[in-house]
């Protein structure tokens, strides 16, 4: 190169030119020429990297060099031959301005520092996106460690490259911005916030990726599609996305079912409202009608001999039904309930499954019941528990038993 710029120098010379014209048209005709010439480089070399991993990416059994290809390293790579070029010429083709080349080795070397920040931001992506791929992988939050890794990397780029413009040393700069660091934390206060929030979240298992969370302050309600560090995304089960800060998942409450999805049931907890005026003592009468339901009518026949037994033996006087012991038509259907849980091919055996009775309100008594359905897909478990009100609510009848419900305007019409 030094060769040919002082050739050609010679040339203009002895054409006739003045050194100064001479100069400034070696000077053009040089950037021109290597300008093309890093074009051609960058060209082949982008060419022959993408071709080769491209070629290895279709050969070989991993993903991780189509992860490259699609990250743009390889692109990226071919970029750092020619830019060594363009570097290592410069000073003969600008031999005659020492300021313009002092300008363009500082632009030159400050790209240098981009140029490997998208390098390393490009194999991050790659190990990111493999990472994802890995089963037990896949759910953790490995976005936020790399947008860390990237801050601390872009900022240090930006230190080096105001170093280089300045010609301030790199450490008496750093010395300078500890003096700024109440500034910098005001201005990065949810960045840090967020860091140190994805840590905490990531230690404690508090949420993965998949996990369904509902978050009320927020309005999320489905699965976890992405965690970064500033926001956790939500994809709602109407398909809406909720953004929420991720340092809002350890300052707040919200509810992450996981756990159900984990466990053998789904749970199912909803109670019948009972008329108060409607619960009454059973006569005889009324346990042998009711022992035609055969769920509850060994039950019934067993109990009834117990209770009479126990009368017969006190010498409880029994032309008061209230003396003595008595069978009560919700506590038959309290029973009835039970069994029917029991016998519901929906319901988990190996888990809970209760009815209780809550304490009385202005609506009536509350018969909750309690249990775990064998199916925790949504639609299936809401058709489950709905099969089973179904059947509880048309069953309440036959205890002479009434449902609450408020009056409506029909109620009030005279007959």
């Amino acid at each position: 190169m030094e060769k040919l710029s002082h050739k050609l120098y010679e040339y203009l010379i002895d054409s006739g030119l003045s050194s100064e014209w001479a100069a400034l048209i070696n000077v053009v005709i040089l950037v021109v020429g290597l300008l093309v010439l890093l074009f051609i480089v960058d060209f082949v070399f982008r060419k022959i990297l993408v071709g080769l991993f491209t070629r290895l990416s279709q050969n070989s059994k991993t993903n991780f060099d189509d992860l490259l290809v699609k990250n743009k390293a390889p692109r990226n790579i071919a970029h750092i031959v020619p830019l060594i070029i363009l570097y290592k010429a410069l000073p003969f083709v600008f031999r005659d301005f020492p300021a313009t080349e002092s300008f363009i080795l500082k632009a030159i070397e400050v790209f240098g520092i981009f140029l490997f920040l998208w390098i390393i931001r490009s194999l991050l992506h790659t190990i990111k996106d493999y990472l994802k791929t890995i089963p037990n992988l896949k759910d953790k939050p490995i976005d936020s460690y790399i947008q860390v890794f990237m801050i601390f990397a872009w900022a240090f780029g930006l230190f080096f490259a105001f170093s280089i413009i300045t010609g301030i040393e790199l450490w008496k700069f750093l010395t300078a911005l500890g003096t700024a660091s109440a500034v910098i934390i005001l201005v990065f206060k949810d960045t840090i916030m967020g860091f140190v929030a994805s840590i905490q979240v990531s230690i404690n298992d508090m949420v993965r990726i998949g996990d369904w969370i509902t978050f009320d302050k927020y309005g999320a309600d489905g699965d976890v599609i992405e965690i970064n560090l500033a926001t956790v995304k939500v994809q709602n089960f109407d398909k809406t996305i909720t953004t929420i800060p991720t340092y809002g998942l350890i300052s707040d409450s919200f509810k992450n079912w996981r756990g159900m999805t984990n466990s053998d049931g789904r749970r199912i907890k909803r109670a019948l409202l009972i008329k108060q005026e409607s619960i009454r003592f059973l006569e005889n009468s009324d346990i042998d009608s009711l022992q035609k339901i055969e769920l509850i009518s060994a039950y019934l026949k067993d109990r009834n001999t117990n209770i009479d037994a126990y009368n017969t033996e006190n010498n409880i006087d029994k032309s008061l039904l209230i003396n003595g012991r008595n069978l009560t038509n919700l506590g038959i259907f309290r029973k009835y309930i039970d069994s029917y849980l029991n016998s519901h091919s929906g319901v988990n055996k190996e888990m809970t499954i209760m009815v209780r009775q809550l304490d009385p309100t202005s609506q009536g008594i509350p018969l909750e019941v309690y249990a775990f359905s064998t199916d925790k897909r949504w639609e299936n478990y809401e058709y489950i528990m709905a099969d089973i009100f179904d059947h509880l609510l048309a069953a309440i009848s036959y205890f002479d038993l009434e449902g609450f419900e408020l009056p409506s305007s029909t109620n009030f019409k005279a007959k």
